[in-house]
């Protein structure tokens, strides 16, 4: 009986629908694994067809098509170690998410997904069958249990496997980033672990997919949920893990611990690398953005310098009348510290044509918002002229204060193919504006020092569409405005909870109404990177047409 067991974990960025690239990225791990001597080469949750492919799993010529991709794949990898990847798989008429256990040229195992993940940004009762509990699958003459991501989040299918004979636990994940997530996933590990008395290994995907960024982290805990290694959030790695058989049954050799970032770098590395992934993924390699001299811009911009590289990012100033002279300065500054081209393009003569040809039927109204939008409709317009002439992908600049009530323009400033900021609060821009100021990484391709001029960051936010226009005259101060969304939508709490916080109830009320009123708008808004629990698109989805208010 063999003493050591050496698995090569292939901590990787697939693409959703891509099954032959994401087989190449497959066949590169198991060569790895089978130069390194391992016994087994482990690949996460879906890896053939990229998750979380939504509906696009239930087309039968797809998951046919990955089907045969696996099994392709299972007869060139025939000498060498053990391959486990993730695949859908038909069996009968049902459709499951499964690990495949290659050997010798075929599919030797099949592991079927059993508590299928129905919140958040998964539909997986919608998409696949439920498989049975199941037992562990050999690897020579060593029996390895793999719960499926969910599975693993839930002790009957561990204690199962482990009451069938499992020597140790490998866990094939697809799972997003939230802000916390890490340790949420280590503390239901922990308690796998001490339950069953198993080692595990937790293995997880990384890369971008839409809103979602899988964000790596794999690790390995031994008996009483020690940790035995921890590879780098984030990061595409092939790494070789060595188990060792003790009296008690197998344990992790022990190996590097990573440092895992801390919140603040998890999101903006969740932010670039979202786009630089939506990006890469969908075939763009420029983007542009309208610079307003005003923080949300300047942060989307720098966020696309680090995801794109600065040469790739043009930043426009589409002035009017109402642009400040120091929005003028600091814009320009800001794309100038970034590396980025700057484009200066005034729309007053292009707004004064509008109005002209409107003048008719405006006659005997007073100007208002309509004027105010029609500024911002007109920077649209040539933000997505741009787009199109150039082959430059817009991003939108909305942070997640102003998605939430509407305070932005459909089809002006809302325009555009990505939202990098789309789930961070205002007040958290202003904050993470300090961060990046002072942090540098070397997955960023942007430079590094103070980006972001300092009084982009201090002065008073505005839109700019009439004289002494303040954000404030709209809207309660961002710290109190974010700390009521963050009851009502993150939370999913009342107006009771706000005025239990200290708020005004008819001002929560008005924020609620809003809330609810911008729906329609958020519905046609650009998709973009999932930071919690709480974000805009499939976490929370809402009616369009409601008529219920919150009547506490």
């Amino acid at each position: 009986m063999a003493d050591t067991f050496r698995i090569t974990l292939g901590q990787l960025n697939p693409t959703v629908g891509d099954i032959n690239g994401n087989v190449v990225k497959a066949r590169a791990a198991w060569e790895a694994g089978r130069d390194a001597g391992a016994d087994m080469v482990a690949l996460p949750e879906m890896f053939i067809t990229g998750y979380n492919a939504q509906d696009l799993v239930m087309k039968p010529a797809f998951h046919a098509a990955a089907m045969q991709a696996a099994e392709a794949l299972a007869a060139e990898c025939a000498d060498g170690p053990a391959l486990a990847i993730g695949c859908p798989w038909v069996e009968g008429a049902a459709l499951y998410n499964a690990y495949l256990i290659c050997k010798g040229g075929k599919i030797a195992s099949r592991v079927l997904k059993h508590h299928l993940p129905n919140e958040t940004v998964f539909d997986e009762v919608r998409v696949f069958d439920a498989g049975p509990l199941g037992g562990p699958y050999s690897v020579g003459n060593t029996r390895v249990g793999s719960p499926i991501c969910e599975d693993a989040w839930h002790g009957d299918v561990a204690e199962t496997l482990e009451e069938t004979g499992a020597e140790f636990l490998l866990v094939p994940n697809g799972s997003p980033y939230y802000r916390g997530k890490f340790d949420t996933r280590l503390n239901h590990m922990v308690a796998r672990v001490v339950e069953t008395g198993l080692p595990l290994i937790y293995l997880n995907m990384v890369g971008g997919q839409d809103d979602q960024v899988f964000d790596g982290g794999t690790f390995g805990l031994n008996a009483g949920g020690a940790l035995a290694f921890k590879l780098p959030a984030f990061d595409e790695i092939v790494t070789h893990i060595d188990l060792e058989r003790c009296p008690g049954g197998w344990r992790i050799v022990e190996g590097h611990v990573a440092q895992h970032p801390d919140e603040w770098e998890q999101d903006y590395r969740v932010m670039v690398q979202s786009l630089r992934d939506y990006c890469g993924k969908t075939g763009f390699k420029k983007v542009l953005l309208g610079m307003s001299g005003g923080v949300d811009s300047a942060l989307v911009a720098t966020i696309a310098a680090d995801a794109l590289g600065p040469d790739n990012v043009r930043c426009v100033m589409l002035p009017s009348e109402y642009t400040s002279p120091h929005s003028l300065e600091d814009a320009e500054a800001c794309a100038k510290a970034l590396g980025c081209r700057y484009d200066y393009v005034p729309i007053a003569e292009t707004r004064a044509a509008v109005t002209s040809t409107l003048a008719p039927l405006f006659e005997g109204t007073e100007e208002g918002l309509t004027e105010e939008n029609i500024q911002s409709r007109i920077r649209g317009l040539l933000l997505m002229a741009l787009s199109n002439k150039f082959g430059e992908m817009l991003l939108t600049t909305g942070n997640k204060s102003e998605v939430a009530v509407g305070y932005a323009t459909i089809y002006g400033d809302m325009s555009g193919g990505y939202n990098p900021i789309k789930d961070l609060y205002k007040t958290r821009v202003f904050q993470t504006c300090h961060w990046r100021n002072a942090n540098h990484r070397d997955w960023m391709m942007g430079y590094e020092g103070e980006v972001i001029p300092e009084r982009i960051i201090t002065k008073p936010p505005s839109a700019e569409l009439r004289e002494d226009q303040k954000d404030s005259d709209s809207l309660p101060d961002y710290p109190d405005l974010d700390a009521m969304l963050d009851i009502l939508v993150d939370q999913d709490g009342s107006i009771a909870d706000c005025v239990a916080a200290g708020f005004d109830a008819d001002v929560a009320r008005k924020v609620e109404r809003l809330i609810y009123l911008s729906e329609y708008k958020r519905f046609q808004s650009a998709p973009g990177a999932r930071l919690t629990k709480g974000a805009f698109w499939l976490d929370r989805r809402y009616p369009i047409v409601n008529g219920w208010r919150d009547p506490s």
